[in-house]
C-alpha cells in the first residue's frame, strides 16, 4: 500500500489495519537520495530470479524490502516469513523441509514446511547468519537442485521457491571465521541490496515521523498534532540507533505525553545529541589517540573535576 507523505510515496504493508506487524518498524520512505537509489535497485531486483540478501541493521526494515519483492515479481506463490534465531536446532530439518507421515513418532500425517509452503512463491529467511551450518548446506542444495527430501520421505519433492535472506551482520566475516557456509553465501550475493541506517537517510526522517503520528492518532482516537520546527530538528539531529524503530517508539511516546497542538523536543525524550557526541569524541581520543594526547586530556579533566 502506497501512502502520499510530504509529497513522497511510503512504502508499508498490504494489510497495514490486519497485522499486527502493520506498525513496527515496517514503513519505509524513499525521500533521501539513498532511499531513492535503494527503491531503483529493489525494483531491478525484484523482476530478476536470482535470490537476494538483504543487508542492514536492526528495525531499518529489512521485512518490507523482503515483501515488496516479492509483490514486484509477480510470483502467484504466498511469501513465507521465518526468523532464523527462532528455528528449533533439534527440528530444523523438519521445520524448513517438512517431513513424511510418520517421520516423527506420533506424526500421522504429513507436513510441506516452510520451503514446501513458500513453493511458488518467496521464502524470506530473517538473520539467515542464525541457521546452523549443516541446515545452510542442506538450504543450498535444495536452491540449487530445486528439490527437498522430507524427514522420513524416499524421495524429493520439486519445488519452485525464491529466496530472500536478510542479515544484520557481515556474513563475509562469518565466513571467514567458519561459521557460515561460502558457497551459499556466494549464491546469495547474486543480489544484494543494502538497506542504510536511518542515520544514513536523514530526508526520510520527518516522513517517517508524520507517518507514525497519524497512524497512533489515529488509533487512539487522538487529534494529530502538528511536529515543531524546533523538534523537527532534534529528530533529524539524533543518530537513531534503533533505526525506524526506535523512531515509531520516540513518536508514540511523544504524541501520549503532548498536551498541546504541537510536539515540542521535551516531549520526544531523546538524549542531548552535543553532549552524547563530545563522549563520543573524548572516547575515540582515550581509546585511539596518541600518548601524548591521552595524557594532555586526562590532566584537562582532571583539573575541571571529572576525575
Amino acid at each position: 500500500m502506497s501512502f502520499e507523505t510530504f509529497g513522497q510515496p511510503l512504502l508499508t504493508f498490504p494489510d497495514a489495519e490486519k497485522s499486527p506487524l502493520s506498525i513496527r518498524a515496517k514503513a519505509l520512505v524513499f525521500v533521501d537520495p539513498r532511499s531513492r537509489k535503494l527503491r531503483e535497485e529493489l525494483e531491478q531486483l525484484a523482476t530478476r530470479s536470482v535470490s537476494v540478501l538483504i543487508r542492514g541493521e536492526t528495525g531499518t526494515g529489512k521485512e518490507l524490502l523482503a515483501r515488496h519483492i516479492h509483490r514486484a515479481s509477480d510470483r502467484g506463490g504466498l511469501f513465507v516469513s521465518v526468523n532464523c534465531g527462532a528455528i528449533s536446532p533439534t527440528y530444523a530439518d523438519a521445520e524448513l523441509f517438512g517431513y513424511a507421515a510418520g517421520g516423527y513418532s506420533g506424526s500421522a500425517s504429513s507436513r510441506a514446511g516452510w520451503f514446501g509452503s513458500a513453493n511458488g512463491g518467496t521464502l524470506y529467511l530473517d538473520e539467515i547468519g542464525d541457521l546452523p551450518l549443516p541446515i545452510q548446506i542442506k538450504l543450498l542444495a535444495a536452491l540449487e537442485n530445486h528439490e527437498v527430501t522430507r524427514v522420513g520421505a524416499q524421495q524429493p519433492s520439486p519445488v519452485d521457491v525464491r529466496l530472500v535472506a536478510a542479515t544484520s551482520i557481515d556474513l563475509a566475516q562469518a565466513v571467514a571465521a567458519g561459521k557460515f557456509h561460502e558457497r551459499l553465501y556466494h549464491y546469495l550475493s547474486e543480489g544484494p541490496l543494502e538497506l542504510p541506517a536511518l542515520r544514513e537517510r536523514t530526508g526520510d526522517i520527518l516522513s517517517l515521523a508524520e507517518y507514525f503520528l497519524g497512524i497512533y492518532s489515529q488509533r487512539l482516537g487522538l487529534p494529530v498534532p502538528l511536529i515543531s520546527e524546533a523538534a523537527q530538528l532534534v529528530l533529524e539531529r539524533h543518530s537513531w540507533p534503533g533505526n525506524t524503530r526506535e523512531l515509531e517508539n520516540v513518536i508514540h511516546f511523544a504524541l501520549l505525553v503532548s498536551t498541546g497542538d504541537e510536539i515540542l523536543p521535551e516531549h520526544l525524550n531523546l538524549p542531548d545529541e552535543g553532549l552524547g557526541r563530545i563522549e563520543q569524541q573524548l572516547k575515540q581520543i582515550l581509546g585511539n589517540g596518541s600518548d601524548a594526547e591521552k595524557d594532555a586530556l586526562k590532566q584537562l579533566l582532571a583539573s575541571a573535576g571529572f576525575l
